[in-house]
């Protein structure tokens, strides 16, 4: 039997002189091993391909549709009143007194006991493709896609307050230390790419609503840190010391990295701790990623006209259009979850500048992602969800909107989702959803982005602390109205 790790008793086992010594012997090893069999080393590869997580669910419980998934996630909440649920009855209320049948014995965020007025939308809506969906007309790239979109107008969430909203919308808990989707994910499944991470994480940032994203959101809570993602910068080097040090060449880069593999090897064989494991897994990525991350950040072999159709202006630049074009080489390259944060969208003052720069940040973009993916045939196997935690009030507050958790829209693509779809409404000023079977909570979303890649939300389950946890918690149903 396995004694348990003792931290104290391997820092007093593991001194400098022992490391160096044992560093000279493996050094050694791997030295006269490649040059006695020089298929050795390709064959402790193959081992470690063989070794690589294929995931928990293998085989999957249903038919893959979607492969992986991009989050191009609206942090801050953007108004549904101003994006894809068009309220005339709203419109025509404008500045006037919010009935009290709406509001009583409700939750609001930060109009708690004050006068409420209602707020019309400022901007227009039309009818757009052939499914004739209704779009703000300040997002005309994506009204151009709306034959390929399905938009939900009635999700609902739980958690009225950004972090814990933002948590609720990752995690389906806002406890901290629970997994996220993109973890559970590259658990259920596994990842695709073997030289980069499979759950990537960019941020970018707007004018106004600059609403803070903390690292939790993508953390892997109790799941082992090897599912967690992985935070690349905007801007310059996209991960930190990606390089060697001057006069490290990479045979002996390999050569280090093949001798602390062994030694954590020597440790997993004396105490059972799986983030041993991780840690051999980490550095053997890391340094496939010295070669990976250059090329996957090289932009030269992208033709102008995409860069035009994204709406870049430099690469690397940090913008959401940016981080657009690297999200689909990053699903080119077998990333299994890619998220984009664009912090744009706390709009509790001046509404219609806030929403006309955020629109302008990110409409373009969005729509040719959709396009690029489609045109590559990877739409197909790829599940594009555009949205944020929650929405905002048809109540006014001040130039602005507050919080809402009882309504709002998002939409999604690709991945065997209908397009041209308009799911679920909410009541005639955009206040609650309507209860007429086409609601969508967000365990609801959970539960059917699961399914949409193959798994079904009860079973992905891992034991932590005497119980057995999922993403949905103890809720969720998969919403098979949205699923072509």
């Amino acid at each position: 039997m396995k004694q348990p790790f003792d931290l104290r008793e391997f820092q007093l086992g593991i001194k400098r002189r022992t490391f160096l010594g044992r560093a000279a012997y493996g050094l050694g090893g791997i030295a006269l091993a490649s040059l006695l069999e020089t298929g050795l080393l390709g064959s402790l590869a193959q081992a470690e391909e063989e070794k690589r997580w294929r995931g928990i669910v293998n085989p999957p419980h249903f038919p893959i549709r979607a492969k992986r998934i991009i989050h191009l996630c609206m942090a801050g909440g953007p108004s549904h009143l101003e994006t894809f649920d068009f309220k005339p009855q709203l419109k025509e209320l404008d500045g006037k007194p919010f009935p009290e049948s709406f509001t009583k014995g409700q939750q609001l965020a930060q109009l708690q006991n004050t006068v409420l007025k209602a707020r019309g939308p400022f901007c227009e809506f039309k009818q757009w493709g052939q499914s004739g969906q209704e779009i703000s007309t300040l997002f005309p790239h994506i009204g151009g896609i709306a034959d390929d979109i399905c938009i939900v107008r009635s999700m609902r969430t739980e958690q009225i307050n950004h972090d814990p909203a933002h948590a609720f919308m990752n995690s389906g808990s806002i406890i901290k230390g629970r997994p996220s989707m993109g973890s559970w994910l590259l658990y259920g499944l596994g990842a695709e790419a073997d030289d980069l991470p499979g759950f990537v994480v960019l941020n970018s940032a707007g004018r106004t609503g600059l609403q803070p994203v903390s690292a939790r959101q993508w953390s892997s809570g109790f799941l082992p840190s090897k599912f967690q993602g992985v935070q690349f910068q905007s801007k310059g080097d996209p991960v930190h010391y990606v390089g060697n040090p001057e006069g490290v060449c990479q045979s002996t880069q390999r050569q280090v990295v093949e001798e602390i593999k062994r030694l954590n090897g020597v440790l997993a064989e004396d105490h059972l701790d799986p983030e041993i494991q991780t840690r051999v897994s980490q550095l053997e990525l890391a340094f496939k990623m010295q070669t990976s991350v250059p090329e996957l950040v090289d932009f030269k072999s992208e033709p102008k006209h995409i860069l035009e159709m994204y709406g870049v202006k430099q690469p690397g630049d940090g913008s959401f259009a940016s981080n657009c074009v690297l999200a689909r080489r990053l699903a080119e390259r077998g990333v299994r979850f890619i998220q984009l944060y664009h912090r744009a969208w706390d709009h509790h003052g001046d509404l219609e500048n806030g929403m006309k720069w955020g629109a302008e940040d990110v409409d373009q973009a969005s729509a040719a992602l959709v396009t690029d993916l489609k045109q590559r045939g990877m739409l197909d196997d790829t599940l594009v969800l555009w949205g944020g935690e929650f929405g905002r009030t048809p109540m006014g507050q001040g130039t602005g909107r507050d919080h809402h958790i009882l309504a709002f829209s998002i939409w999604m693509a690709g991945g065997g989702i209908k397009g041209g779809l308009t799911w679920g409404s909410t009541d005639e000023l955009g206040y609650r959803v309507i209860e007429d079977g086409r609601q969508m909570h967000v365990h609801d979303l959970h539960a059917t982005m699961l399914r949409l890649c193959g798994i079904d939300h009860k079973r992905l389950t891992y034991r932590y602390q005497g119980r057995d946890f999922r993403l949905t918690d103890v809720a969720g149903n998969v919403v098979e109205g949205v699923i072509a």
